[in-house]
């Protein structure tokens, strides 16, 4: 989906449809040219919070940032002297390596202010309304009302699973698992040939206990691609909500990387939040990475069925990877996004 943007109130406007969910108290990074992710970061309000924020993107822009690279600084808050604050540190912080931002825009959802001319204006709910309204029609799902939203989304009835458990597992004892494996491979391929739904229960549970099994797990995660990564983000999105504790770790992880290969940093790092903590698994920490380290989906395309390999890039790039690590909720959230971005025929808004 590729949004044109003409205005500042279009520019913001977009936004909440290129993450997923309608930011607040954020400072969002919008590159105008391939290459580079979507950032949003907690707004930070002190010194201390400011150099944080650039050591959490650094890595990532000082990596894949080509010359001519041109970002927008954009935050969400009625803290405007935050917000300035934040953007001119961000801002001379990318000057540094060679990223050029232009546009260092603020709104508090009522009006804006572009800082480095000074112009400013009033939110326009038409132009809201024509934005939605073009992703509608592009078939994109609207954005959650907030990112706490998003995250609940993925919290559900988890009672009627847990109660097959028992029957899923002594089922799976009685058979074997290249069995088991065949049929999680084939149940899957009903899920993409049915357009979605929902698993019954009593499949649902099959599935997550067959994920206890590395092999039949990397087989699933093996069948990912550019191709099915939504028909996979909702299956693993509705288990994930249904899975017990002691199972959902495999779920939030292929939901994670799912949604990864979909470019939806934020819904990734909501899948990872849902990894018990007292359950470190390595599935979740090279998603974590990939996150962290600002690897694009792209990247999957060339291992797609050698994901051993994609690991050892991505703990290289990494610096090593702790197969330990849970992703934890964290107080300052990080997103990196890599979807269709906007693009605009203007140099700087305000014009």
């Amino acid at each position: 989906m590729d949004l044109v943007v003409q205005s500042p109130d279009e520019l913001l406007s977009a936004v909440p449809h290129v993450l997923g969910f309608r930011p607040e108290e954020s400072i969002v990074l919008v590159p105008f040219r391939p290459g580079l992710p979507i950032v949003r970061l907690d707004l930070p309000t002190t010194a201390r919070d400011r150099d944080k924020a650039w050591d959490a993107v650094s890595g990532p822009y000082g990596r894949h940032a080509r010359p001519g690279a041109v970002l927008a600084v954009l935050c969400f808050t009625e803290d405007r002297r935050s917000a300035g604050l934040a953007s001119q540190h961000m801002s001379n912080r990318l000057d540094g390596i060679g990223i050029n931002t232009h546009i260092r825009l603020w709104t508090d959802g009522r009006q804006w202010c572009e800082f480095n001319t000074g112009h400013s204006g009033l939110r326009n709910q038409t132009t809201a309304e024509r934005i939605a309204t073009t992703t509608v029609l592009a078939g994109a799902p609207q954005p959650a009302a907030s990112r706490a939203s998003m995250a609940a989304s993925m919290v559900g009835d988890r009672d009627p699973i847990t109660q097959l458990l028992p029957a899923a597992r002594t089922a799976a004892a009685a058979s074997t698992p290249t069995a088991e494996r065949e049929w999680a491979l084939d149940r899957v391929e009903q899920f993409h040939a049915d357009g979605g739904g929902r698993l019954s229960n009593v499949d649902g549970a099959r599935l997550l206990v067959a994920l206890e099994t590395i092999g039949t797990r990397d087989a699933l995660w093996e069948d990912m691609n550019r191709e099915n990564r939504t028909s996979h983000m909702s299956l693993w999105h509705d288990l994930t909500r249904r899975a017990p504790d002691e199972l959902r770790a495999a779920p939030a992880s292929m939901l994670g990387f799912a949604s990864w290969l979909h470019g939806d940093g934020a819904r990734a790092w909501c899948a990872l939040d849902q990894v018990p903590d007292d359950r470190p698994y390595s599935m979740a920490a090279l998603v974590a990475s990939a996150l962290q380290n600002g690897i694009h989906p792209q990247e999957w395309d060339r291992y797609q069925t050698q994901e051993r390999e994609l690991a050892g890039d991505l703990a290289d790039t990494a610096g090593g990877l702790d197969e330990s690590f849970v992703p934890r909720p964290a107080t300052q959230h990080r997103d990196l996004p890599y979807p269709q971005r906007p693009t605009t025929d203007r140099p700087a808004p305000g014009r």
